[in-house]
């Protein structure tokens, strides 16, 4: 039998997703893959409800249905400050995990380098490598998670061809604030580099934060190429409905890759989300209100279990400090865990490129009721100190 390529040696199978299938197989709260226990809104489903009857069935425009980009293009005209055009800058992908990868294809050579945030999302390095780039990492310090000046200057020295930018941050829960963002470009710009963002959390922002989109500021319309889904605004995690927005010239590229991965984005899913794209404002002040009742009821959870952690800016995801306990890795802590407290939480060192052991991520997207069960049964941390 001849040998598997290279690349995939290089990286492993998800973390968050294997911690999943620990948890399931032990019946413990799944608060490591990132994904509601609620439904959608109504409207989004009772809308899916007749277009599976009435259609469409059949393929939409290899770069999204026309009514799907409009509404996105209104809607997203609206949020980021800048016009886009439907027809030119948007290509609709089967999730924000695909259009991340079409967006390194399309940005990248082999042997191109890249800067990646750490922590990060673990699909960036696989992206990396699979699009043979290789990754610059800058620390992103916990625990508040800030970026050392000269460090980013140093990356951006070595001249890389883009820089991957989650914003708010997974894992972390960090919003870039302006200033930051300003730099980035201000470098982008100076070293003629790309910024390839990750903002699926775009709308889950807690006061006093504000989430800026770096497309926005001056000079960085023409070098961002904007990935995004509907995935978490929406709580359609698995309808897989994600979009790159970024100049023509890009996107021409980036629809060329998309249509060679994936041929195109399910039909009916698309017209069904149209009704969610043409949402009014009230929606998104709702969405923040609920997940940060949400955020509330578990941080006062791990409040009453003992547990320190770094208040999350944006996203649902917190980041908890397991020093206090006598483990010897997070991995362990965390199948410990599952095991005899029956709450799932991904190991730390997952998202870092240095050596962090001392750190899980929660999620929070639950019902208030699973969260209570959840903050109930974590409390009894508190003796395994």
């Amino acid at each position: 039998m001849p040998d598997t390529s290279e690349r995939i040696k290089n990286f492993t199978e998800s973390v968050i997703r294997r911690m999943t299938r620990v948890a399931n197989a032990h019946g413990a709260i799944n608060l490591s893959q990132g994904f509601p226990d609620f439904d959608p809104p109504p409207e989004i489903t009772r809308a899916l409800a007749d277009i599976s009857v009435k259609g469409p069935h059949q393929y939409a425009v290899t770069w999204g249905a026309p009514n799907f980009r409009r509404a996105l293009a209104r809607k997203q005209s609206r949020f980021m400050g800048m016009e886009i055009d439907p027809e030119t800058q948007i290509v609709v992908t089967c999730g924000s995990t695909e259009a991340m990868m079409a967006a390194m294809m399309t940005a990248c050579n082999p042997g191109d380098r890249v800067i990646v945030f750490s922590p990060f999302y673990e699909n960036y390095t696989a992206d990396a490598i699979l699009s043979g780039a290789e990754p610059i990492y800058v620390a992103l310090d916990p625990p508040d998670f800030n970026f050392d000046r000269e460090e980013l200057i140093r990356a951006f020295k070595q001249k890389p061809k883009a820089l991957i930018l989650c914003n708010p941050s997974n894992p972390s829960g960090k919003v870039f604030t302006r200033d930051e963002l300003e730099l980035i470009a201000e470098l982008a710009i100076k070293y003629d580099t790309f910024v390839i963002t990750d903002e699926v959390y775009e709308h889950i922002i807690y006061e006093p934060y504000k989430h800026v989109y770096i497309a926005s500021l001056p000079g960085m319309s023409d070098r961002t190429i904007s990935c995004s889904s509907l995935s978490k605004t929406y709580s359609i995690t698995g309808w897989r409905l994600g979009y790159i927005i970024a100049h023509p010239s890009i996107i021409n590229g980036a629809r060329k890759v998309h249509d060679f991965l994936t041929v195109g984005a399910a039909a009916p899913l698309q017209e069904a989300a149209v009704t969610g794209l043409n949402f009014p404002d009230e929606y998104y002040e709702d969405l923040k209100r609920k997940y940060t009742g949400m955020r509330d009821i578990f941080l006062k959870g791990l409040d009453e279990a003992g547990l320190k952690y770094t208040l999350p800016q944006g996203a649902y995801y917190v980041m908890a400090d397991i020093s206090d306990f006598n483990r010897k890795s997070d991995v362990e802590f965390c199948e410990w865990m599952i095991r005899e407290i029956g709450v799932a939480a991904v190991p730390g060192s997952s998202f870092f490129r240095e050596n962090t052991n001392h750190l899980i991520r929660f999620h929070f997207a639950k019902k208030p009721e699973t969260l209570k069960k959840a903050v109930e049964r974590l409390a009894l941390l508190r003796d395994k100190k």
